[in-house]
């Protein structure tokens, strides 16, 4: 009997604990419960300490409120252009209802993933996989506004529809390989070619300045050389024209010139002035000045015919040197043209003592005056 009795009272004990147990429920912080009494929906346990009949109220699910993220395998999708391309999407949502999310589908997760396969499939079909690979952010607006219009009466919200690669064929990543590599090579020929026609054009424009700077440097000396030679001319002629030199002086000049400008290595063609006799004339106006201005008359026992003579060799002297000058040029004419020397020019006469000594200290004879 004793034993009977103890049996009971720890079944009753038992019992008790039992309904203690189903009768508390505490749900953990961003978590519902959705209970249920005899099969029918009850009411929806929020975190924290909560109440229950025992044996006659249950829990039917438990439902995470926080958002959750799902990574799905990657799906063969054919695009416009009749490629089959594998793509990996990522889905983020929320369940912001969980009595809907517990009795409007069964198993929202596989009714999500089924409709991105599906609804990616109708978005992927609509492109070619050029504008699939560049077009991810369009797609991911398009399933996150088809998924959020369809979960929205299943009590889930997503919040964002990530597509994490696009994998075409390999023989279509091997083609796209080797176009990208001909297009950086095409663009590196572009860019070569840029650089080496703007290194043309750098060093043509250096050239040109560099020209322009010569020539103006050269256009400077000249203008320099010529102003120094002005000023030079100018200073021999004021100097000359300070001295006022005499008719006869400059005549003696030129006479002394003549031989530097026949000797001359440029000159081909020797041309005798015809001022050469009024050049000795002058010379011997000059020097028959010379010689009042020295008190140095003729006297009575100065020879005349000595003088005379000595005049004519003179004269006849000058005559033979220009002769001779004239011959060294037309030799050196023929040995340049290989033509034959042109005919000697004639000697010039030679000049009477009056021409060459000043027709005032002669007479009509050819004799000196006497005082």
């Amino acid at each position: 009997m004793e034993a009977v009795i103890g049996v009971l009272i720890f079944v009753i004990a038992l019992f008790a604990v039992i309904t203690l147990i189903r009768s508390v429920r505490i749900v953990p912080q961003q978590r519902m419960d959705v209970v249920e009494r005899l099969g029918k929906y009850k009411r929806t346990l929020s975190p924290g300490l909560n109440l229950l009949v025992p044996f006659v109220d249950a829990v039917r699910t438990k439902v995470d409120m926080r958002e959750q993220v799902v990574s799905f395998p990657p799906q063969p999708v054919i695009t416009s252009d009749n490629l089959v391309v594998s793509i990996d999407t990522v889905l983020y949502f929320k369940v912001v209802d969980p009595v809907r999310a517990t009795y409007e589908i069964s198993n929202f997760l596989q009714a999500i993933e089924q409709l991105t396969v599906t609804t990616l499939r109708n978005v992927i079909g609509s492109l070619d996989l050029e504008r699939a690979l560049t077009s991810r952010e369009e797609i991911n607006r398009h399933l996150s506004s088809v998924l959020d219009e369809t979960t929205g009466r299943w009590g889930i919200k997503v919040t964002r529809v990530e597509i994490k690669a696009i994998e075409p064929p390999p023989s279509i990543r091997d083609s796209m390989e080797k176009q990208m590599r001909a297009e950086r090579e095409r663009r590196a020929t572009i860019l070569n070619a840029e650089g080496h026609k703007q290194a043309q054009i750098l060093t043509a424009e250096g050239e040109k300045q560099a020209a322009v700077l010569r020539a103006d440097g050269d256009r400077q000396s000249r203008i320099l050389q010529a102003e120094g030679q002005a000023k030079a001319i100018r200073t021999v002629f004021d100097a000359i024209h300070t001295s006022n030199p005499s008719q006869k002086v400059l005549a003696y000049q030129y006479l002394q010139s003549l031989p530097q400008i026949a000797n001359g290595t440029a000159n081909k063609v020797w041309i005798v002035p015809t001022e050469f006799t009024k050049a000795l004339d002058g010379l011997g106006g000059a020097l028959g000045g010379l010689a009042n201005m020295a008190g140095d008359q003729p006297s009575a026992e100065v020879d005349a015919g000595a003088v005379e003579r000595e005049a004519a060799a003179a004269a006849q002297a000058a005559a033979a040197e220009a002769a001779a000058v004239g011959q060294q040029v037309r030799e050196a004419e023929a040995q340049v043209s290989g033509d034959k020397p042109q005919a000697e020019l004639a000697a010039p006469e030679p000049i009477p003592p009056s021409a060459a000594l000043g027709a005032a200290d002669y007479n009509g004879a050819g004799e000196p005056e006497r005082a």
